[in-house]
C-alpha cells in the first residue's frame, strides 16, 4: 500500500487533537451555584491589570445568572516574582464583602480560612474552581494543606485550577506548580490580554468604554476606584508599566479565566463583556 505523505500525517493528527479538545470540552463539569466554591486569586504585583481585575470579576459576580455563587477572593497571592506589591484593601472590601482574605497581610491566616472552605465544600460533595490571576504558589499550598489532612483523592478528582499566562506560570514556584498540575484539573486557557485567540481579551489601550461603565449605578464606583488604584501605582517604585492603563484604557485580563469557569468564553473583548453585564433587567 501506499505510504501516507507527512502532510497529511500532520492533518490527521490536528484532526484528532481537536476532536479531543472537543470531547474534553463538551465533558467538563459546569459549576454547580448549589455545591460548588469559586475562588478568584489575585497576585497584585506588580502589575496593576489586577485592580481592573478585581473590578470585573465583582462586575460578574453581580450578574444575575451567577446569583448566590459561593465565593472567596484573595489578594496577594503573589509567587516568586521581583517588584512591589499594589495594595488595595478599600476596593477587595467594597468588591467582595467579608469574603475575600489578604495573603500579603498574614499569609498563613488566607490559607487555613481558604484550606477550610475548600475542605467543606469538597466534604458537602462540591467542585472547587480556582482562578488563579496570577500565579500558582498559594493555591499549591492551600492544596497540599488539604491533601495532607487525607482529602488527596477527592482534591484531584474535583479541584479545578484556571491559568491564561505564560508570565504566570514562569514566576509560578517550579515544585508547587508541578504538584497543582499534579493533584489538580488544570485547565490552561488562552491568554485573556489577545483578542480572536479563542478566550475573551480584555485588554485595551482606548477608554471609550469608561464613560459608560462608571456611570454603571451598581459597579461604577467599583471601577472609579480601580482606576485610580491603577493609575496611582502603575509604574510607581519600578512596578512593571501597563501601557494599556497608561494610554487611558482598561486591561482585566486575568477575568477570562473567570468567563471559562462560568461558560461565557465567548465574549470576545471588554465591549461584550460590558454589554453583557451592564444591561440588566
Amino acid at each position: 500500500m501506499a505510504f501516507l505523505k507527512p502532510v497529511l500525517f500532520v492533518t490527521l493528527a490536528a484532526f484528532f487533537m481537536q476532536a479531543c479538545d472537543a470531547g474534553a470540552e463538551s465533558t467538563r463539569p459546569e459549576f454547580d451555584v448549589d455545591r460548588d466554591l469559586y475562588l478568584p486569586q489575585f497576585d497584585s504585583k506588580t502589575d496593576v491589570d489586577d485592580v481592573h481585575s478585581v473590578a470585573g470579576v465583582a462586575t460578574l459576580l453581580r450578574g444575575s445568572a451567577l446569583e448566590g455563587v459561593n465565593y472567596h477572593a484573595v489578594a496577594g497571592a503573589y509567587g516568586i516574582q521581583e517588584g512591589l506589591y499594589v495594595p488595595s484593601p478599600e476596593l477587595f472590601e467594597l468588591a467582595f464583602g467579608d469574603n475575600w482574605s489578604d495573603a500579603h497581610e498574614n499569609r498563613e491566616k488566607a490559607l487555613q480560612t481558604v484550606a477550610d472552605l475548600v475542605s467543606k465544600t469538597l466534604k458537602d460533595g462540591g467542585s472547587v474552581w480556582a482562578a488563579d490571576a496570577g500565579q500558582s504558589d498559594f493555591t499549591a499550598d492551600w492544596l497540599r494543606m488539604v491533601n495532607d489532612s487525607g482529602m488527596a483523592e477527592l482534591s484531584k478528582a474535583n479541584v479545578h485550577v484556571v491559568q491564561h499566562s505564560d508570565w504566570n506560570e514562569s514566576v509560578t514556584s517550579p515544585d508547587k506548580l508541578a504538584y497543582v498540575k499534579a493533584n489538580t484539573n488544570y485547565h490552561r486557557i488562552k491568554d485573556g490580554n489577545t483578542v480572536g485567540n479563542g478566550t475573551p481579551g480584555f485588554n485595551t489601550a482606548s477608554g471609550d468604554l469608561w464613560e459608560t461603565v462608571l456611570a454603571d449605578p451598581e459597579t461604577g464606583e467599583l471601577w472609579r476606584i480601580a482606576r485610580d488604584i491603577g493609575n496611582e501605582y502603575n509604574g510607581k517604585d519600578g512596578r512593571y508599566l501597563n501601557d494599556s492603563i497608561k494610554a487611558g484604557g482598561m486591561d482585566f485580563s486575568d477575568v477570562a479565566e473567570s468567563c471559562w469557569i462560568f461558560g461565557y468564553q465567548d465574549l470576545v473583548d471588554a465591549g461584550a463583556f460590558f454589554s453583557e453585564f451592564l444591561e440588566r433587567e
